[in-house]
């Protein structure tokens, strides 16, 4: 590189400078965004979080009311299972009462038995008619016995039922308040899942952000590397030019020195041999005159100089 291209190097590094200065500035304010960005995703997860955890807290209080809803429900159905093990036994009498039964009605029956009797206390009749119309009347009798048992069977399944229907009713009670309290923990369930979900998503998005920061980052450390590079480099150059720009007046200095040097070993020279052709013209005008010749005015001027040279050196 010779030394006007330099300056031309130095003004190209500037502006890669200058370029390198501005993306730094550019990385920067998108560092800002990014992490603006992702600090605001993390105070929204955790205020999220926080509704995570009450939501939790609120739908374990429903699950847990839930199972003491079933315990109650279901110890309201143990006392339903003795109920109806008693009515099937009940029933399974009436069975076997039913098999005794005669083919005819109770109604009927009754209607004959009063009519028997009515005959008995209404008619005269001999001895064994008589009779024959008591024995009769204790037929009917016993075969309405058989009836009446059963009616009496009915009668208690009827208590039975009615004590069962309580207990459904309160076991109604609870199951239908089970079912609300399950409803409800479910759709906060729901709403639970939802926000695990917003919050997942808005983590992804915020460790994206992070990355990207730790990204812009990194380039402008590079940047910043590659900045150091150029201006170590002009520095160098410059350098160089200020040790050349030395070297160079330095150079001259020694140029004018030696130059100087010349002109006044010229200049003595010139001297020397100035004044060698004044003595040389003083001595051939003395001897002018000596032989009585004339002589110019520089001669006698030359003579009169070297007179006075003599008795200087006198």
């Amino acid at each position: 590189m010779t030394e006007k291209q330099k300056p031309s190097q130095i003004s190209n590094i500037n502006i890669q400078i200058d370029k390198l200065k501005q993306q730094i500035h550019e990385n920067s304010e998108q560092i800002k965004k990014f992490i603006e960005k992702r600090d605001q995703l993390h105070a929204k997860i955790r205020i999220t979080h926080e509704e995570v955890n009450k939501l939790k807290v609120e739908r374990d209080a429903l699950n847990l009311r839930v199972k003491e809803l079933k315990q109650q429900r279901n110890a309201v159905r143990v006392n339903v299972t003795p109920i109806m093990d008693e009515m099937k036994t009940l029933n399974d009498k009436i069975d076997a009462l039913k098999k005794n039964l005669p083919r005819i009605s109770r109604q009927e029956l009754q209607q004959e038995l009063d009519a028997i009797e009515w005959k008995i206390s209404t008619t005269t009749m001999d001895l064994q008619e008589e009779r024959h119309l008591i024995d009769n009347v204790k037929e009917l009798e016993t075969q309405l016995i058989n009836y009446k048992k059963i009616a009496i069977q009915h009668k208690k399944i009827k208590e039975l039922l009615e004590h069962r229907k309580t207990f459904d009713t309160q076991a109604d009670v609870y199951h239908k308040e089970l079912t609300d309290v399950a409803k409800k923990s479910q759709d906060l369930h729901a709403i639970m899942i939802e926000k695990v979900t917003a919050i997942r998503r808005d983590r992804a998005e915020a460790n994206g952000l992070h990355q990207s920061f730790v990204r812009a980052k990194e380039q402008n450390t590079l940047m910043y590397e590659q900045i150091r590079q150029l201006i170590n480099q002009a520095t160098g150059i410059r350098a160089t030019l200020r040790d050349q720009y030395h070297i160079r007046r330095k150079e001259d200095q020694t140029r004018r020195k030696n130059d100087e040097e010349k002109r006044r070993q010229e200049q003595t020279e010139r001297s020397i041999k100035e004044q060698a052709i004044k003595e040389k013209i003083g001595t051939e005008a003395r001897e002018k005159l000596n032989r009585g010749e004339k002589v110019n005015w520089e001669e006698f001027a030359m003579m009169l100089g070297d007179d006075e040279y003599n008795e200087t050196e006198a």
